[in-house]
């Protein structure tokens, strides 16, 4: 068996949504506002300038918005809803 890597993302990597990470971090109120909020290219993914709402953010990207600079972290230590 050899080890060579993949070029696809683990099934197991946890990402989320970069307008669903903005509500999920009260950013902003609805799906409707990240879209302004992102499609006016006022949010920032590792420094550029995103456009795109459905960004996938994976562990370890940095958010700028708003004002507000937010590190994307995992959820593991959160207890099951």
């Amino acid at each position: 068996m050899t080890d060579q890597p993949s070029s696809a993302s683990s099934p197991s990597e946890e990402t989320i949504h970069l307008d669903q990470f903005l509500k999920l971090q009260g950013l902003v109120s609805t799906g409707g506002h990240a879209k302004i909020v992102i499609q006016g290219g006022e949010v920032k993914v590792n420094g550029l300038v995103e456009t795109r709402r459905r960004r996938q953010l994976r562990i370890g990207d940095v958010v700028e918005a708003m004002g507000e600079t937010i590190p994307v972290e995992s959820d593991e230590d959160d207890p099951p809803a």
